[in-house]
């Protein structure tokens, strides 16, 4: 079983209260295990005994007791109010020996007591003699001392009819939170101004006092708390003052508040007419100063018939009510929940102001003469209104002034007037002008902006968030007026429009419901030479960009027309010209990548050219190209047409450039003649106007002059054995006794079935497929001519002449012995020497014979 240990913390006194109670000694003890661990909220039994003489004396007194330790693993109980199990514990007579204290304890809470423990009793416990040593003339007490009675009567009670104190507390310890004399009211529900302490003072002369509280340091004379009641009361019933306050030096009253108010003064009398507070100074300082560093109100003021605050001036440099804002505040802030009067009224009875708002002293460009301002909490309203109720009244209404020159790099500063709704959702107008009347004069107009000086702006619209797209200015008109009109007296423009980003610097467009145009450019003067719309850029954009955006739309972007009987150069419906060293004079794109539109269309009704071009320098007179699969130029005759599909002619005699030149760098034909007609040649050449060379429909070719080739020899195309990848340019071939029309390797010495020699490069390449097959598949041999022949020293040295059979080596050749040779296994006459022991090439002129 583990061991516990039992440390005592204190024994406390008997209490004595009467013949008629229990006596009780305290007793505390703090419980660990071995390890000297705290046994925390665990439940406790102790046996308690009382020992007389000595610690193994006789037992005069036992009992139980149970209890509980707290989070600290203190337990606390009651000696003598526990389970008695021997004797009587009123009638120990402690002052007739010594007595000790044995203790037995349980840490499960039991009966089995595992540790035992005896002490001897001290001084503690005979303070119980004062139930028997005490006279009318005094007693004294063994302290401490604790008694509980139950007694209507005053317990304790001292007269002094001298000059010294009656009861004086003192205590020298630096504990915090200590008292010299504490009195204590522990019932939680007391009667009605019950105390812990009470002062009474029943001198009437007016220098008495009734608790005097002094404090020699920086603390508190007097000090009261309370969570809910009054810390410090005071109270006069006559003319005297129910706490009184006053200084030389410090304050004279010091009021402070964690959570309620730090101070409340109040009349009860509806009767009483006298000033709730009065405050006054012989000197030159602040009769009243507030402050507060939270959200509170400094000074909070309500009534309701008279005035919330009245402050009254007879001094023309002073001011009735002055209220200065050192910070983030406001000096003065008039509130009113009434419909029909204001927060703050600033009236004039005389020719000075209604309300004056000025800034005086500040120079840092952030004061405020007059501030309104409206949706607090909520609230709507207008932050300010100005209302002229006279008709024959010909003053403005609203009339605000500056001498500010303005501030150019921010123009949001310096302004006579600046009108901000700053709420991004909003859809209220800063400024909203509107003027009701009959007649369009000059100057009847809701917004009527002058320009007086020899510069600035009549009125000036800027959209300045970067971000934003919304309009600088827009203008609508519901009735039959123009929206806009714009004039010039003199030689400026009726309206200059500029962009500084992508946008257009002017942009018309016809909603889908109206009739009307985007745009119209007129002149109705006869004799002006000008042009009646220019558009010129001096960057890579477009000068000019028209747009017809309706699919099923046949009208055109552009329409350029002229009535002229003129062909002079420039003379032209459309005239592009391109003045630079590149660019181009007309441009015709169509960007829908899977329409069909031609890109340019050119039709002449009459006799001219549908296009005419040319170059005068080294450009081409027409370039086409075609980045997909259709034709850079395609030339067509419809079937009632007798044209030419196309023509090139040269009239330079000295030019020797060719007349029609084509290039491939791809793989697919050159040139391709597909004639579908009954009758006619594929192609016909010329020369001086007299046929040279024809290919007829069939495919014939006729050459007045013969045909001639780079080749040396002529083969023909073989099916092998085996697989192509096996055969190499130069091998000895021989026919297949396997498969017909086939060839193999040669393999033996003088055979009579060699055909030829695997080609290099045929001069005329013979076949029995069509001009489309495909002939990978097969080898070109050689059957006559000179051809790259592979050959060995098999049959000795070869010399020019020399007649060559086939080898023991698969297509290689040897040179023969002419009394072995038969006929049929010559293959032909080597026209090389060679003398290499390896098997190498010459060349051979091939005959099979």
């Amino acid at each position: 079983m583990k061991k516990f240990l039992l440390t005592v913390g204190m024994m406390l006194g008997c209490h004595l209260v009467s013949a008629q109670a229990p006596e009780k000694m305290s007793y505390q003890a703090v419980m660990r295990n071995t390890s000297g661990q705290l046994l925390t909220n665990q439940n406790i039994g102790v046996k308690v005994s009382v020992l007389q003489g000595s610690p193994a004396g006789t037992v005069v007194y036992s009992e139980r007791l149970t209890g509980t330790t707290n989070v600290n693993g203190l337990i606390s109980l009651e000696i003598g109010t526990g389970t008695v199990l021997s004797g009587t514990f009123a009638t120990i007579n402690w002052p007739s020996g010594n007595y000790y204290l044995k203790t037995e304890t349980d840490p499960t809470g039991g009966t089995s007591y595992t540790i035992a423990g005896t002490s001897q009793l001290l001084s503690v416990p005979y303070a119980m003699y004062a139930k028997t040593s005490g006279s009318s003339g005094g007693g004294g007490f063994t302290l401490p001392y604790t008694v509980t009675v139950n007694n209507a009567n005053n317990l304790f009670s001292i007269t002094n009819d001298g000059d010294g104190t009656s009861l004086e507390g003192n205590n020298n310890t630096t504990t915090s939170s200590i008292a010299a004399v504490r009195g204590t009211v522990t019932n939680v529900a007391p009667g009605g101004f019950s105390s812990g302490v009470r002062g009474i003072n029943n001198g009437t002369g007016g220098l008495g006092v009734g608790v005097w509280g002094s404090q020699n340091g920086s603390g508190w004379g007097v000090y009261g708390v309370t969570p809910s009641g009054l810390g410090v009361y005071g109270n006069s019933s006559g003319a005297g003052y129910g706490v009184y306050a006053n200084s030389n030096t410090g304050t004279g009253l010091n009021a402070t508040s964690t959570n309620g108010p730090a101070a409340n003064i109040s009349i009860s009398n509806n009767a009483n007419n006298s000033a709730v507070l009065t405050a006054n100074t012989l000197g030159n300082g602040t009769v009243i100063n507030v402050s507060t560093t939270g959200s509170g109100t400094g000074v909070l003021s309500n009534t309701g018939n008279g005035f919330a605050v009245h402050g009254i001036t007879t001094a023309q440099s002073s001011a009735g009510v002055i209220a200065d804002n050192n910070g983030a505040g406001e000096a003065v802030v008039g509130r009113t929940t009434s419909d029909i009067a204001g927060a703050v009224v600033g009236r004039n009875d005389g020719g000075g102001y209604g309300l004056h708002g000025f800034v005086s002293t500040n120079t840092s460009g952030t004061g405020i003469g007059v501030y309104g301002r409206v949706g607090l909490n909520n609230s709507k309203g207008r932050a300010g209104r100005f209302q002229n109720f006279l008709a024959t009244n010909d003053r403005n209404t609203f009339e605000v002034e500056s001498n500010s020159t303005g501030n150019i790099p921010d123009n949001t500063q310096g302004n006579v007037s600046s009108f901000l709704a700053s709420n991004t959702n909003s859809v209220s107008a800063a400024v909203r002008g509107e003027v009701k009347t009959i007649f369009g004069n000059f100057g009847a107009a809701g917004i009527f902006g002058v320009s007086s000086g020899t510069g600035g702006f009549g009125g000036l619209f800027y959209s300045s968030n970067v971000t934003g797209n919304g309009r600088a200015l827009v203008a609508l008109n519901d009735g039959n007026g123009d929206a806009i009109v714009a004039n010039v007296g003199k030689d400026g423009d009726a309206i200059e429009a500029n962009v500084d980003g992508t946008g257009r610097a002017i942009y018309g467009w016809v909603p889908t419901f109206s009739t009307g145009k985007a745009a119209e450019f007129k002149n109705f003067n006869t004799s002006n030479t000008s042009t009646a719309l220019s558009s010129t850029t001096l960057g890579n954009g477009i000068a000019g960009d028209f747009f017809v955006d309706n699919t099923n739309g046949t009208s055109p972007a552009v329409k350029g027309k002229v009535n002229s009987q003129f062909a002079n150069f420039g003379t032209a419906g459309v005239y592009g010209e391109s003045a630079g060293t590149g660019g181009f004079g007309g441009l015709f794109y169509a960007s829908n990548a899977s329409g069909n539109g031609p890109a340019l269309i050119a039709l002449a009704n009459g006799n001219g050219n549908g296009i005419t071009a040319n170059a005068k320098n080294s450009g081409d007179g027409i370039e086409a190209t075609v980045d997909g699969t259709g034709s850079a130029i395609y030339g067509w005759v419809p079937n009632f047409g007798t044209g030419k599909a196309a023509y090139f002619r040269n009239f330079n005699t000295a030019n020797s450039q060719a007349v029609v030149s084509v290039t491939n760098v791809g793989t697919g034909t050159g040139i391709f003649v597909n004639h579908t007609g009954a009758s006619g040649n594929l192609a016909v050449f010329q020369s001086g106007s007299a046929n040279v060379a024809r290919i007829n429909k069939t495919g014939t070719g006729f050459f007045n002059g013969g045909t001639q080739n780079s080749g040396a020899d002529l083969a023909e195309a073989f099916d092998v054995e085996g697989n192509i990848s096996e055969y190499e340019m130069g091998d000895v071939l021989v026919i297949s006794t396997s498969s017909d029309r086939a060839v193999e390797k040669s393999s033996k010495p003088y055979s009579t079935l060699v055909s030829g020699v695997y080609a290099t490069k045929p001069g005329v390449l013979l076949t029995e497929e069509n001009v489309d097959a495909d002939l990978s598949g097969k080898v070109p041999m050689g059957v006559i001519g000179v051809i790259p022949t592979k050959v060995c020293l098999e049959g000795g040295k070869i010399k020019r002449g020399d007649l060559l059979v086939t080898s023991s080596k698969p297509g290689v050749a040897m040179k023969a012995n002419p009394k072995k040779v038969k006929i049929g296994q010559v293959l032909g006459k080597a026209l090389q020497d060679y003398d290499q022991n390896s098997i190498g090439k010459i060349k051979v002129f091939v005959n099979i014979k």
